[in-house]
């Protein structure tokens, strides 16, 4: 009775709590495809550290930062379902402080992205855009198994891929770079619907129609493999077709690999969803900075 009583009065959120809104554990996507991005460019790391520096910060702690606490705001009544103890339900963060935080870390994110460059700032009014679009109402994407990974997929890993490669370069990177990045973030999608299985029952009360809820947990997961393996595909032939057999090739063995852990998951998607994630999802970044390195070297093509 005495911890409810704390945390109904409390009057501003916890240090550790604010750290968990922002969910450093997910900074990583975006980080690594903004890494991957600036490999693809093909442009000297040396020449622009500074970006490259504030671009990876950019990308991670800032705008995905900002899209997980304008989340949990939005998902505040799913997650008093699914996951009472996080921040905001458990009352850690009181009142409206979870707005507030998402919405200061979004006008912090244009101030950043405007250091960037035309295309930096462009990509990150598209980024925090996105965020809101996916999570609140009246647009809430989240709402839809289809648009809601698909937007997430694209501004994990397309987005911050272009903005690598772009604010390296400074102008419209080559567009087999922007192929490959738009392929990879199509294929997060896959990613994003077996993240869905988490939040199963929690969703089925609020009416959100994730692919595990209007699919069941079998058939969802075998559209989210279908979906992270054929960009992959299109991937691999792709770098054939451009003379670089060694790095498809390469692709293709992770890919494989991939398939096998997929099989493994499929057994039981619901208990497997989370280990799949650290084999299956690792083969798939790995594929990304194999391609990045390959794209590196298109000019000489």
């Amino acid at each position: 009775m005495s911890v409810s009583i704390s945390l109904q009065s409390r009057r501003y959120p916890e240090p550790a709590a604010m750290l968990r809104l922002i969910k450093p554990v997910t900074w990583f996507p975006p980080m690594w495809a903004y890494l991957c991005g600036m490999v693809s460019s093909g442009a000297s790391f040396a020449d622009h550290w500074a970006l490259a520096v504030l671009g990876v910060i950019l990308a991670g702690p800032i705008v995905c930062g900002m899209s997980q606490a304008a989340n949990d705001w939005c998902d505040r009544h799913v997650d008093a379902i699914n996951e009472p103890d996080r921040p905001i339900p458990s009352g850690r963060i009181p009142g409206r402080w979870g707005l507030w935080i998402a919405l200061a870390m979004s006008g912090l994110s244009l101030i950043v992205g405007s250091s960037l460059g035309t295309w930096g700032f462009t990509a990150t009014c598209f980024g925090v855009l996105a965020a809101w679009a996916y999570s609140a109402e009246p647009v809430r994407l989240k709402r839809s198994g289809w648009w809601g990974p698909g937007l997430v997929g694209l501004s994990y890993e397309t987005l911050p891929w272009f903005t690598g490669a772009a604010v390296l370069a400074q102008a419209l990177p080559d567009m087999r770079i922007v192929l490959v990045a738009v392929l990879y973030g199509i294929g997060a999608h896959g990613i994003m619907t077996l993240n869905d299985f988490k939040a199963l029952e929690g969703d089925r009360q609020m009416g959100v129609n994730s692919l595990p809820v209007t699919m069941g947990p079998d058939r969802a997961a075998r559209v989210a493999c279908a979906v992270m393996a054929v960009p992959q595909i299109a991937v691999v032939l792709a770098l054939a077709s451009w003379s670089l057999p060694y790095h498809a090739a390469a692709i293709l063995v992770l890919l494989l690999g991939q398939g096998w852990a997929m099989s493994v998951m499929l057994r039981d998607p619901r208990a497997k969803a989370p280990w799949y994630n650290g084999t299956g999802v690792l083969m798939y970044i790995s594929g990304m900075m194999i391609a990045a390195f390959a794209l590196r070297g298109l000019g000489a093509i």
